[in-house]
């Protein structure tokens, strides 16, 4: 009986623990995920950490030299447009006094306005003389690679290499365009440089030849992504060229159209070894820009501080009209 009851106890203790068992086994692997997701959300933001740390490395020597070659130039040349800064002398905090002295000038008036007619007359002409060069270089012709090669080749050169080589062909007597000219039966010498719009023109000509070949390539990059089969399609549909270019190329063409505007237009409003090197400024001051007023008064006049006010407003109109440019271009049809 003793026996019995001892098996009996041994047996109902079994039970217990056999029924004990599962519950922790339960509490285990309803905590077993948890501290698993625990660890691996700590591992986890361990390794971005990681990462960011390794990206920050990267980054910090550009963040280095675009604090010293562009941030800390920005803050100082603001700082010197509220003196009357001068080399070599004192100088006297006169705030907003530069600013004032230059809305009164009529020759700032008289650069910025020459600055605005280039830009008006410059963006258009090359951006349709880009898409036109890309139009032709991307159709499926023999010489095309030569033809890509020769008209972006001359925007690798330097301005001053640029400005005299059409200095030399616009001379009035010995330059190659009045001799082409002749060759024609024009017998009148043409004096390019000598009269206003003449000046504008040639400037505009030496401009066009140096930089189009920049904005051809981007444009080229844009009609090579256009798929084929929508000309396959037009065409069955019974559209010609015109419709094709019209309804087709020039859509698709949006983007690059809208940023090959802005980067021209800031491009001309910067205009400055051109006009210097081809005009100085001239005849008078009528091809003279803000930029050549601007070195002017800096260098020559030795007014740093006024100099530097005007830098600060061909700036802010930069931004307002590419600002402008991107509202209206950008808009969907």
């Amino acid at each position: 009986m003793l026996g019995a009851s001892c098996h009996k106890g041994r047996n109902s203790f079994q039970k217990e623990v056999l029924q004990v068992k599962p519950a922790v086994t339960a509490s285990q692997n309803e905590q077993g995920p948890i501290l698993s997701k625990k660890g691996t959300g700590l591992f986890a933001n361990k390794r971005l950490l990681k990462l960011n740390l390794f990206a920050w490395v990267f980054l910090a020597p550009y963040l280095l030299f675009y604090s010293i070659f562009m941030l800390y130039p920005i803050v100082k040349g603001f700082i010197v447009s509220l003196y009357e800064w001068t080399i070599g002398n004192e100088r006297t905090f006169v705030g907003l006094g530069n600013y004032k002295a230059m809305f009164q000038d009529s020759f700032f008036w008289e650069s910025l306005g020459n600055t605005l007619y280039f830009v008006v007359i410059s963006t258009p002409t090359l951006v349709v003389v880009g898409i036109l060069l890309a139009l032709l270089v991307n159709a499926k012709l023999n010489g095309t690679g030569f033809l890509r090669s020769a008209f972006f080749l001359p925007h690798i050169l330097s301005i001053s290499v640029i400005s005299s080589i059409w200095v030399f062909v616009l001379q009035p007597y010995t330059g190659l365009l009045n001799s082409v000219l002749k060759s024609i039966g024009v017998s009148t010498e043409v004096f390019w440089l000598s009269s206003p719009n003449l000046a504008w023109f040639s400037i505009l000509l030496a401009t066009i030849w140096w930089t189009v070949g920049f904005n051809m390539v981007l444009f080229l990059a844009g009609l090579q992504e256009i798929p084929d089969d929508l000309y396959e399609a037009a065409r069955i549909d019974g559209a010609n060229s015109w419709h094709c270019f019209r309804y087709i190329t020039l859509p698709s063409l949006k983007g690059v159209i809208l940023l090959v505007v802005v980067l021209q237009s800031i491009a001309s409003f910067k205009l400055f070894g051109q006009s210097y090197l081809m005009t100085n400024g001239g005849p008078g001051t009528a091809t003279r820009t803000l930029v050549q007023y601007i070195y002017e008064t800096g260098f020559r006049a030795n007014e740093m501080g006024l100099a530097s006010a005007m830098s600060y407003v061909l700036f802010l109109v930069m931004i307002l009209f590419a600002l402008v440019q991107f509202k209206f271009l950008s808009k969907k049809d």
